[in-house]
């Protein structure tokens, strides 16, 4: 299972939210760069990329600080926020972006989401975010009727590389991730999945990681790397079949 970090930026700065909310974001580190390359240097295989302000507005707004993360570093990167068409897919995929995480755009557009397959083979990711089950939007500002599972089958065949799911109420709360959702949503659909929001510890990994052979080759992690509750390369060896000190 991949342990992915995740660096979330707004204004130009590395923060964490809880629970989706702008108002409620902690700065991290005010050089997005360096802490792209320290994620890197403790082991992690890939990075995770949101840009808060353009999923709020809309449009992309952090693009030159995510083009110097790309630049700085030999992992794959893959961006969210703000992509709402394919003139901005293809402009990060021409940046160097491995894959593009489609969120609010794959719920409000299926038709430019399957477009975005076919142009861009397995480059593209469906983001989603459910608070309740429910789908969340417009950077979690706006809970829709429809389930995660029945977003999630809108592209079963479509070529989507990855889903990453999160349950928002346990975003930055640090109590644990929706274990039992995200089985039943990787059983849903042949689609991978990444787990997204809420890990906070070594024995969070150590749960996730029996899901693996339902469907779930991933997991992001962000606010327990930062507040040093979780040490990224132990969670790497851990998912790799390592004995670490710490879990349980």
């Amino acid at each position: 299972m991949e342990i992915i970090p995740a660096i979330d930026l707004k204004g130009g700065e590395c923060v964490r939210l809880l629970q989706g909310d702008m108002e409620k974001a902690t700065v991290f580190s005010n050089d997005p760069v360096e802490t792209a390359k320290r994620w890197e240097a403790e082991g992690a295989t890939r990075l995770h990329v949101v840009d808060l302000d353009g999923a709020f507005k809309g449009k992309p707004e952090n693009r030159a600080v995510i083009e110097s993360i790309v630049d700085a570093l030999h992992i794959p990167v893959q961006v969210g926020g703000g992509i709402r068409d394919l003139e901005t897919i293809d402009y990060y995929i021409e940046s160097g972006i491995d894959r593009v995480i489609l969120g609010t755009i794959a719920q409000k557009s299926p038709e430019l989401v399957i477009k975005a397959c076919e142009h861009f083979h397995e480059r593209i990711v469906v983001g989603i975010d459910a608070k309740d089950g429910k789908v969340a939007i417009q950077g979690w500002a706006e809970l829709t009727s429809e389930s995660a599972m029945e977003l999630a089958a809108e592209y079963e065949d479509y070529g989507v590389a990855a889903i990453i799911y999160t349950d928002i109420s346990k975003d930055g709360m640090m109590e644990g991730p929706n274990l039992e959702a995200t089985r039943e949503l990787a059983l849903s659909v042949d689609i991978p999945i990444i787990a997204s929001g809420g890990v906070s510890s070594l024995n969070d990994i150590k749960g996730l990681l029996p899901l693996e052979k339902d469907g779930v080759e991933g997991v992001i992690t962000g606010k327990a790397i930062y507040s040093g509750a979780l040490d990224l390369n132990a969670a790497i060896k851990l998912a790799r079949g390592y004995e670490v000190k710490g879990a349980h």
